[in-house]
């Protein structure tokens, strides 16, 4: 039996916010220079949250296929800027941005089509009270680990440059000359999400499963909703973040299996 859920006002999320005093304080003290940044960043969450939640009941209400569509489009173009946004060496031009935004759109996509046509199957099929919030937890998760995996791989090449290049001059392949360098970017863009599903139900109890036994739902069907969904995630992880080390492996050589660290843009 569902019971009804409490209604949170203004002053509840107030309350909350004030926590974030804790975090200021913490800055002035040790002079960690934060303050400016937590103040924007939690204006800025504030702000895109309730521009989505008035977005999300437009789109409810109208549930047509092209607004759902411009939704998701740009959901991704946002996620390929900020996977991007923060790398130490970044490929030059959009490459970098190309690479992140292709791998994370591919493997979002594969994913919820996949959840659409067989666990949720909803009617019409692009209902966007299915479509968005899925493609978004899976979007925002795959996110941290295609821009970790980028990240690190750039720093490994940049690191590994004389090894990879002695077995290339060797007349090693560049798919055994990156091996070393792409098993380091794999391995750093996989470490949340298997972070997660190790401590999931033990250290943290995760949001969406905490939102619906909030909202009165059987705690069995919450841990089945979120068993879905972490595997769902960990799925267009692996993929995403494998379709982008792969992207940046073919950036970083040529047809004739030469290093080409002239591609990366250090800051």
């Amino acid at each position: 039996m569902i019971e009804p859920f409490i209604r949170l006002d203004i002053f509840d999320v107030g309350l909350a916010a004030a926590l974030l005093l804790a975090h200021g304080l913490v800055s002035v003290i040790y002079r960690l220079g934060l303050g400016r940044r937590i103040l924007v960043a939690a204006l800025r969450m504030v702000v895109q949250l309730l521009l989505l939640g008035l977005v999300l009941k437009y789109l409810f209400a109208l549930n047509a296929p092209l607004w759902t569509a411009l939704l998701v489009l740009m959901m991704v173009l946002f996620a390929g800027r900020e996977a991007t946004a923060r790398q130490k060496h970044r490929f030059s031009g959009l490459w970098g941005f190309a690479f992140g935004t292709g791998a994370m759109a591919a493997a979002s996509i594969l994913v919820t089509g996949f959840a659409l046509a067989t666990q949720f199957r909803p009617d019409p099929w692009y209902d966007p009270r299915f479509v968005v919030p899925l493609l978004g937890m899976v979007l925002g998760n795959s996110l941290n680990g295609v821009s970790l995996g980028m990240m690190r791989l750039g720093e490994a090449v940049h690191d590994m440059r004389p090894a990879i290049e002695a077995r290339l001059a060797l007349g090693g392949t560049r798919r055994k000359a990156f091996a070393p360098a792409v098993k380091v970017a794999m391995q750093n863009g996989l470490t949340p999400i298997l972070n997660s599903m190790s401590a999931c139900g033990i250290v943290f109890i995760p949001g969406m499963m905490t939102g619906q036994i909030l909202a009165g739902i059987d705690p069995l069907q919450a841990v089945l909703y979120q068993l879905l969904l972490m595997f769902l995630i960990a799925g267009a992880t692996g993929l995403g973040v494998w379709l982008a080390v792969q992207s940046g492996v073919w950036r970083l050589s040529d047809a004739r299996h030469r290093l080409r660290l002239d591609r990366l843009v250090s800051r």
